[in-house]
């Protein structure tokens, strides 16, 4: 079956609707949080779920394994440069603010209380966070980057954007097999 002919960034930038759909629902329960200071946890492990799986492995996977591996062997522009090693320095912060989520999480699911207002501010943080982060990268980076590669060069980035999308399922829960199988011995 033959594939669309489309810009690498055109599969980035649907996955940031998506993205954007969840941290809308996380901006909600986060005033749900405020309301009524309850976590409900398993919502949150949904939302972790999400947001280390589709925004980070998925999404942030296919940009730093794929776009910015590719445009580093580029000569870029400084503004160019400089916003990548931003990107990635915000791709790590979104890894630690969602870890502190979980752990938080983990703390009011064992008793502790107090614990609703770390995972407020996680949720308030991360629901800040994505959309300076995705306009930053839709109106600012993906566009201008294109014009450092060849159609070629293009259209094998988005074959392997592919690739990945294939195997992450798989990824996925191989490494669920193995944790689980962990606690078996």
């Amino acid at each position: 079956m033959k594939r669309r002919k489309m810009m690498p960034i055109g599969p980035l930038m649907i996955e940031h609707r998506l993205i954007e759909k969840m941290i809308g629902m996380m901006s909600e329960e986060l005033e749900r949080m405020k309301r009524e200071k309850t976590v409900r946890p398993s919502l949150i492990d949904t939302m972790v779920d999400f947001i280390r799986t589709y925004a980070d492995r998925c999404h942030h996977g296919k940009e730093e394994d794929i776009l910015f591996r590719e445009l580093a062997k580029k000569d870029l522009k400084a503004e160019h440069a400089e916003t990548m090693n931003d990107l990635i320095e915000e791709h790590k912060w979104g890894r630690t603010t969602t870890k502190r989520l979980v752990e938080a999480s983990r703390a009011y699911e064992a008793g502790d209380r107090e614990a609703v207002a770390t995972v407020a501010r996680c949720l308030e943080e991360l629901a800040a966070f994505y959309p300076k982060h995705i306009e930053k990268e839709d109106k600012r980076f993906f566009k201008p980057v294109m014009d450092y590669f060849t159609q070629e060069e293009r259209d094998a980035m988005l074959e392997e954007g592919f690739d990945f999308d294939r195997n992450l399922i798989h990824e996925k829960y191989r490494k669920m097999v193995e944790q689980t199988g962990e606690l078996f011995g």
